[in-house]
């Protein structure tokens, strides 16, 4: 008997099949048996659904955290069961206590339904396991998501053969990179080699680089900022009109003030779907102000970088009706997607596009496991420099096939019927006594807040008509506290193309029966 008799344990506890090989969703038994565990696990999605009844669970957060303790058990238990019990316990387990997308009700957040076609896709992705940190483990998926980052660079309106592209975690991933490529260039600029590693380049120097948004961006610019050590007191908030959008003017004004505090403005961020409103900036006359801005670029005052926020927004241009709302956006320096938004697809989807290939030398590294120089120069891809992540998902594929299926017209039918549901929707708080609309619907969000009797405590009664909506399961309604006294309103972000008026029209009615029941 020699030290390795024995090495290879027995097959494990708790599997279903004879062989090992069966176990592996890539094998030709393992698809057999895939294809029996994917049966059961729809027919757990189903029940489920069935047991949970609505859009959420009943109870709130207590209870559902109850239940899942019950269920779960030890979370790594000694022996398995098998993967055939595993799934029937924990699929309608976690059916059940879900938050529904597709249910009519739900419709707090930027959350929408995946489409069929897209979810059936990822799970062929999920099969194969591609990783696209190099080119030999995902040769056709980083030819895939190069192919269709050309075609949304082609939508955005950049040259294809110019601009470049990854997929991202989301639009706060892809804010962060538009902030680090502006900080690279404007560094560089200044004389200061900055890359990933340039901070200690910044506190040596005394440079002092702010960035502009508008005072209701996404927080992530802020957070980006923070991350890459520029710190979020960089982040200049730039006043906005009654239709909560960026004013030029007073952009315009704040790079000058900056100016002459002896700050060195680096970028601007313009929003293109605000997450409360769906309001668009301006974007021609930011594109101005920002021409104007670096026509006195040097090393004192590089050209600013201009990054534009659609990670809601950018759906509209599948629309021929929308599309005109994001005029301009092919002037911005990047470009901030989300097509697990306006796009139907499972999460994660977003995109982040540059109009230039020369700014992604921010991200050059070369390791000789995944891009040593010589096989990049023997024309294997090198893949390394497109991200901030290493290990990544090639979620292009299930975007390249829903593009195929649908094709532009196809999806954009899907955005026109959500916005028009917003505007039914709008029509009906208008007309409603007890209802109040917040601001005209750009893309498909609507806020209004119920009116109480007692004005003097509309903000508490609307926080509670949330939550009271929460804990019986009856709706998913969002929150957004507007205006410079955060006045607490409701939200509805229609994202369910499926949906009808009287479903609309039902949930408003929860709303209002909820805020009755909060005055008694």
């Amino acid at each position: 008997m020699t030290v390795l008799d024995g090495a290879i344990p027995a097959q494990p506890r708790g599997t279903a099949a004879a062989d090992l090989e069966g176990q592996l969703a890539g094998t030709a038994s393992g698809r057999a048996h895939l294809e029996r565990l994917l049966g059961g696990t729809l027919r757990g999605l189903a029940a489920g659904a069935i047991g949970r009844g609505g859009p959420l669970p009943v109870g709130g957060a207590p209870a559902v955290a109850a239940t899942a303790a019950g269920a779960l058990g030890a979370a790594l238990p000694e022996d398995g069961t098998g993967d055939v019990d595993a799934l029937a316990s924990l699929v309608p387990l976690l059916a059940s206590g879900s938050a529904d997308p597709a249910d009519p009700a739900c419709a707090g957040h930027l959350h929408c339904p995946p489409l069929a076609v897209a979810v059936a896709a990822d799970a062929a992705v999920s099969v194969l396991n591609p990783s696209l940190d190099s080119w030999d483990q995902a040769p056709m998926a980083s030819a895939v998501e190069e192919h269709v980052i050309a075609g949304l660079a082609r939508l955005v309106g950049y040259d294809p053969r110019r601009a470049r592209g990854v997929f991202t975690t989301g639009g706060t991933g892809s804010n962060l990179m538009g902030l680090l490529f502006a900080r690279t260039r404007a560094g560089q600029a200044a004389g200061h080699q900055l890359s990933l590693t340039g901070l200690p380049a910044l506190g040596d120097t005394g440079w002092r680089p702010v960035v502009f948004c508008s005072e209701i961006a996404h927080f992530s610019v802020q957070r980006g900022a923070a991350l890459l050590g520029l710190g979020e007191d960089c982040v200049v908030g730039v006043a906005v009109d009654d239709e909560s959008r960026m004013i030029p003017a007073a952009l315009a004004a704040a790079i000058d003030d900056e100016v002459r505090e002896g700050r060195v403005p680096i970028a601007v961020v313009a929003t293109a779907g605000s997450t409360d409103l769906g309001s668009i900036d301006p974007l021609p006359a930011v594109v101005d102000v920002v021409r104007q801005a670096s026509r006195t670029a040097g090393p004192e005052r590089p050209p600013l970088w201009l990054h534009v926020d659609a990670a809601y927004g950018g759906g509209a241009l599948f629309s021929d009706r929308l599309a005109g709302l994001l005029d301009g956006v092919a002037e911005a320096d990047s470009v901030s997607l989300d097509l697990h938004k306006y796009g139907w697809q499972p999460a994660a989807a977003g995109v982040f596009l540059t109009r230039e290939r020369s700014a992604w030398q921010a991200l050059d590294r070369e390791v000789a496991y995944l891009n040593a120089a010589d096989d990049t120069e023997a024309g294997f891809p090198d893949l390394l420099g497109r991200s901030l992540r290493t290990t990544r998902r090639p979620d292009a594929f299930k975007v390249a096939v829903t593009l195929r299926a649908l094709g532009r017209r196809g999806l954009g039918e899907l955005v026109d019927r959500c916005h028009a549901l917003a505007g039914h929707a709008a029509d009906l708080v208008r007309a409603h006594p007890r209802l109040e609309l917040a601001a005209e619907p750009t893309l498909s969000t609507v806020v209004f807040r119920y009116l109480p009797d007692d004005p003097t405590v509309a903000n508490t009664v609307n926080a509670d008509i949330r939550r009271r909506l929460l804990n019986d399961g009856t709706a998913v309604v969002g929150r957004a506290d507007l205006g410079p006294e955060q006045v607490v309103h409701l939200k509805l972000t229609l994202l369910n193309p499926a949906a009808k008026p009287a479903d609309v029209a039902a949930l408003l009615g929860l709303v209002v029966a909820a805020g009755e029941a909060e005055e008694v």
